[in-house]
């Protein structure tokens, strides 16, 4: 072995722990940037469009962005209209999760032996122990809020001097690998927006399937605002692996309170099962394909990754993140190993041979 290798290996990784640090450190404007650069990705096709139709970019631009907008105060509006009247019921819900309270002791009483005044005890401390600590929460979540909605407005204002200056981005890659041909740059640059784009326009899609499944489950079931729970659900596919599953908790408790027999609960979860099971086996992979080809170890890996470094924005970005480090490591040499490892084994074996011996000899 080299006697500089591990001096090179040394180097390396603290250039990961420096890099990763600085992600952390920097958390609120790199993942701002990044919602705001896959924002112009999903945008950027209309916007094409319309500046081929002799429309001045700048119009253009301003146009994708209040369609953008309105799509998303009428998501919000409809959303409120739901939740209100959610609101309304909420003395009905409250009584009736009153009477499963009580049976539920009940049930602790007679089969664990569990003392109905030691329930009712522990229940007053942990009742005074979250009303003791419920300042500090509203708190904080007003100061949470109020940092999101902040950050929110910026991101049409990133988006907006993302696709203006587009052309600009490109001639500075062109500056920055001045060594590499262009032709090798644009190469690149349209695989990370064709896997992107893809996986965006996908996910939309699922979505929009997941959310229609999920809602005639909840109707054939009886259960009440289907359509709000369904596609909260499907909403949280955004999360992956792990968005569904939350997303049921909410229709399941209003299930298990509201009716009579604690089967239609049972019937959600199986409801939300065969959707997941549909999702994650049909649906996703003949709608998003091969567009986002992780690995599914790769993939809960960096989800894990991503949670740990920002959070819920983590979880959101840490496949689409990967998805564009594959391409720039499948097409750098030094880094094709990692490609490969962070690439579908099936995929992979699949691939024709003469594809494989061509792609090592480049």
């Amino acid at each position: 072995m080299d006697s500089s290798t591990p001096i090179r290996l040394a180097a390396i990784l603290l250039c990961v722990i420096a890099t990763i640090f600085g992600l952390y450190m920097l958390q609120s404007i790199v993942t701002l940037l990044l919602f705001s650069l896959l924002i112009a990705m999903l945008l950027y096709p209309l916007c094409r469009k319309m500046e081929r139709w002799r429309l001045p970019r700048v119009a253009a631009i301003f146009i994708c962005l209040i369609v953008l907008i309105g799509v998303l105060a009428g998501i919000v509006w409809v959303v409120s209209l739901q939740m209100s009247s959610f609101s309304s019921d909420f003395p009905k819900f409250e009584q009736k999760m009153i009477t499963v309270v009580d049976r539920a002791q009940d049930m602790a009483a007679d089969y664990l032996g569990l003392d109905r005044n030691r329930q009712n005890t522990e229940i007053r401390k942990l009742t005074n122990d979250f009303l003791r600590n419920s300042g500090s929460y509203v708190t904080s979540f007003l100061s949470s809020t109020t940092s999101m909605l902040a950050d929110l407005s910026l991101v049409p204002i990133f988006v907006f001097f993302i696709l203006l200056y587009r052309d600009f981005f490109r001639s500075f890659l062109y500056k920055l690998f001045s060594k590499v041909r262009r032709g090798r740059i644009d190469l690149v640059l349209g695989k990370i927006y064709t896997v992107v784009q893809g996986y965006l326009t996908g996910l939309v899609l699922v979505i929009g399937i997941v959310a229609c499944l999920n809602t005639a489950g909840l109707l054939i079931l009886g259960i009440d605002y289907a359509w709000f729970f369904g596609t909260l659900a499907a909403v949280l596919l955004l999360i992956p692996y792990i968005g569904i599953l939350v997303g049921s908790l909410l229709p399941t408790l209003y299930a298990l309170v509201t009716k009579d027999s604690s089967m239609y609960a049972l019937g959600v979860i199986g409801v939300f099962s065969a959707v997941q099971i549909l999702e994650g086996n049909f649906i996703t992979p003949y709608v998003v394909g091969s567009k986002v080809s992780v690995n599914p170890l790769a993939a809960m890996i960096v989800l894990i990754l991503g949670g740990q470094l920002w959070g819920i924005s983590g979880l959101v970005l840490a496949l689409p993140v990967t998805a564009i480090v594959k391409v720039i490591c499948d097409n750098i040499e030094g880094l094709k190993p990692w490609g490969f490892l962070l690439g579908d084994p099936e995929y992979a074996q699949s691939r024709p041979r003469s594809s494989r011996k061509k792609t090592t000899e480049d």
